[in-house]
């Protein structure tokens, strides 16, 4: 086994192997390992102090934060309250100053009264409660061994817990699925507890000893499982379920959030009541001694637990499930099912735990209908042009608000008056309007994501940073024509307005403090110290001067407004550098050869076109360079000299695509795990990431509609995605959108305009390789 250890962050602490019910689907006692017999009934004090100590080593040597402990059992109730006592006060005091505590305890809550209530709100042990749901749900399999109802008992323990003393210390409630009960009165008994959680179980089964489907149905707990999720979305999600949050979690991009789903390394240790180390409880299931590792707390530490091969076999992700699951596109969420239900004794097949989960087709079943039925949980911003404007809109002010917080009043008296006038600004209707539009402009996220990162990193709050936000606001307050001083600093004798332009104030090198103030349709630009009524009196829509460069507008039909942005300090943004002011001829030919490319584009392209036209605000000339997006802001697109209309075009289609992608991947996720696999392009026939997959197909479909010669292979590679382990819920959505754009392209190729253009090389360069801030 290769790779890293991973330490263990939760401890399962045998506090009693001894049970007061007789479930007959338990694994301890039920199934195959029958270990239970030969061990003390309650954990010693021996025990407790060598495992205590072990958790202090183990958390020491690899500086973890917090540490999770699970009393479990049998009963751990059985113990009774010395002995629970005995183990909190060891575990707090061997991990004081070390390590943060987590302590819980799993419990079928027959026992659970206030005296113990009263114990574990002392220490602060959160309590699990095993719950199959409604009566009869719960005695089809949780009954004493006399046969009599355990459910009475367990709902008093629930109501304990719901009073108000208590509730703070609820977990939530773990139940079995049994496909026998009604999985609708099942949800409804559970649901009307008001658990914090809601946590079910597939019973342990293995290939051996397989579930039981008592209609033969290969996705009978699937089935049975979307039966509660349709209930529980129907009675607007109640409680948390933890399957049914890590489904989604996975869906969408993020982690897995149980260990019996997803690719997640283990990180679980249990330790019996005679101090035995053994692997995850459920291997019990197995065989006999499948949870054995042949150490204990006295003679061995975590870490070489955590070096066992059984161990190392649960960690290593993607590598420790089997080919078949490998090549399964819902593996990222599945994970290849619990480890202990790949298992499988007859070598013919693979033997041991190199095999699909008893449960795949249910898993598959299960993970498929939930991710039909969440589409209206899709990132608006995938299905709408404006909302990922909005959304990015938002993104802006809520790094803008990060970068505040995490300032926490140290970011000088620059910063302060800025966003002092920033509110005064905003309060107005108008003020509103202009601040959302500069804060708009795409080098607006550049000098956010640079802050936050010097912030992160220790270094503090940039000059830069502090002037570029009272310059956003001074050029809101201009825009809006708002009759409010706002300081501004300079350098190099120059002050730059964002999206209006930059006042000459002296030479290279000088440096101080401006007030800007709207004045009519202008503004007013005097030095801190200079008398009022003095300055310089700009007209923004006037022609450059020795005082004063506008921000030009190219606005040349059937092409929309865009800034021709060779001023802002913040635009070198680009894989080429920015190139430096224009002359105004240069301008006036940018003007005329966006007209000539943007007719183009709206012949052949219309939707595509219109979308553009909303979504970019600045050009950025380059010195050379195809046309491609910046690295922040989706409105922003640089671009070198060109010699046609065509290749304009085609550049500008290009890097509209690509910024519009790179926009989406920043407010959404549309894969995950990317660069774990890898996947031959239809076109170049050659492996590449899933991200680079993406991208060229998602570029190569824009272009395909203007030249359909880009589309070879377009239709293969839509469907490789779509079967992708990486992909996501908004990135099917994506490519559903993706195949409705491209749908009767091939016969209706007609405006060739590629003039003897390969999909490959055509001078262009085309294909190579949630809070928002208020100020107060």
């Amino acid at each position: 086994m290769t790779g890293p250890l991973v330490p263990f962050r939760e401890f399962v602490l045998k506090v009693h192997s001894r049970c007061d019910l007789a479930c007959d689907h338990c694994y301890v006692y039920e199934h195959a390992d029958q270990s239970w017999l030969t061990r003390p009934k309650v954990i010693s004090d021996e025990a407790i102090s060598w495992t205590a100590r072990r958790l202090a080593e183990h958390a020491t040597t690899h500086a973890l934060p917090s540490v999770t402990v699970i009393l479990h059992g049998g009963e751990p109730l059985l113990a009774g309250p010395a002995r629970l006592r005995r183990v909190c006060e060891e575990l707090g005091s061997a991990l004081n100053g070390i390590a943060e505590l987590d302590l819980r305890i799993h419990t079928n809550g027959v026992q659970l009264s206030p005296r113990y209530l009263d114990l574990f709100d002392e220490f602060h042990v959160r309590v699990g409660i095993s719950l199959d749901g409604d009566r009869a749900a719960n005695d089809r399999h949780r009954r004493y061994a006399d046969g009599r109802s355990s459910h009475p008992m367990v709902l008093r323990a629930v109501d304990l817990l719901r009073e108000e003393r208590y509730r703070h210390l609820d977990l939530g409630l773990l139940c079995t699925v049994d496909i026998h009960n009604d999985p609708v009165a099942v949800h409804d008994a559970l649901a009307a507890l008001e658990p914090p959680l809601v946590d079910f179980l597939l019973p342990h089964a293995t290939w051996d000893e397989p579930p039981p489907r008592p209609d033969g149905s290969p996705t009978a707990y699937a089935a049975w499982l979307l039966t509660v999720f349709d209930r529980w979305t129907e009675q607007g999600r109640p409680m948390p379920v933890r399957m049914f949050a890590s489904v989604l979690s996975s869906l969408s991009g993020g982690p897995s959030l149980t260990e019996s789903l997803g690719l997640a390394p283990t990180d679980l240790v249990v330790i019996e009541t005679d101090g035995t180390l053994e692997q995850v409880d459920s291997l019990k299931s197995a065989y006999e001694g499948a949870a054995a590792t042949g150490f204990d707390v006295f003679r061995n530490t975590f870490d070489e637990v955590a070096a066992h091969p059984g161990v190392r076999a649960r960690q290593l992700g993607l590598a420790g499930v089997s080919e078949t699951c490998r090549r399964c596109p819902v593996v990222r969420s599945c994970g290849g099912g619990l480890y202990t239900h790949r298992y499988r004794s007859d070598d013919a097949s693979g033997g041991g735990f190199d095999n699909p989960s008893v449960y795949c087709d249910d898993l598959a079943a299960l993970i498929r209908g939930i991710e039909e039925r969440t589409a209206a949980t899709e990132s608006p911003a995938v299905r709408s042009p404006d909302a990922l404007l909005a959304a990015h809109q938002d993104l802006t002010r809520t790094l803008l608000a990060v970068v505040h917080d995490t300032l926490d009043g140290r970011g000088g008296a620059l910063w302060d008056d800025a966003w002092r006038l920033a509110a005064a600004v905003e309060a107005d209707a108008s003020g509103a309007d202009a601040l959302d539009a500069v804060l708009a402009h795409p080098y607006t996220r550049t000098w956010l994501v640079d802050a936050l990162a010097d912030l992160d990193a220790g270094r503090g709050l940039a000059e830069p940073a502090a002037e570029r936000l009272a310059a956003t606001v001074a050029a809101a307050a201009v825009r809006a024509r708002l009759d409010l001083p706002v300081p501004v600093a300079y350098r190099d004798g120059s002050l730059h307005l964002p999206t209006l332009g930059t006042v000459v104030l002296g030479g290279p090198g000088e440096r101080g403090t401006a007030v800007v103030r709207a004045t009519g349709d202008g503004f007013l630009v005097r030095l801190r110290d200079a008398a009022p009524g003095t300055g310089l009196r700009i007209m923004p829509d006037e022609p450059e001067g020795r005082h004063w460069l506008p921000v030009r507008v190219l606005r040349r039909a059937p092409a929309p407004a865009l800034l021709l942005d060779d001023l802002d300090p913040l635009r070198d943004c680009f894989e080429d550098p920015a190139a430096g002011r224009l002359p105004a001829d240069e301008a006036e030919a940018w003007a005329d050869r966006m007209a000539e490319a943007w007719a183009l584009l709206a012949d052949a392209v219309p939707d595509q076109a219109a979308e553009a036209a909303r979504t970019l605000t600045t050009l950025t000339p380059l010195p050379a360079g195809a046309a491609a997006p910046g690295h922040h802001g989706p409105g922003a697109l640089g671009a070198g000299p060109v010699t046609g209309a065509n290749e304009l075009a085609l550049g500008l289609l290009s890097g509209f695509r690509r910024a519009k992608l790179r926009a989406l991947g920043e407010v959404t996720d549309l894969y995950a795990l990317d660069g774990t696999w890898e996947h031959r392009t239809p076109w170049g026939n050659e492996h590449v990431t899933f991200s680079r997959l993406l991208a060229e197909t998602y570029e190569r479909a824009g272009l395909g509609l203007y030249d359909p010669r880009f589309l070879t292979g377009v239709p293969e590679a839509l469907e490789m995605i779509e079967n992708a382990a990486e992909v996501t819920v908004d990135g099917k959505q994506l490519i559903a959108a993706v195949r409705k754009e491209i749908s009767g392209t091939r016969s209706a190729a007609g405006k060739n305009r590629g003039k003897g253009l390969s999909p490959a090389g055509h001078g262009t360069n085309v294909l190579a390789s949630d809070r928002k801030v208020t100020f107060d």
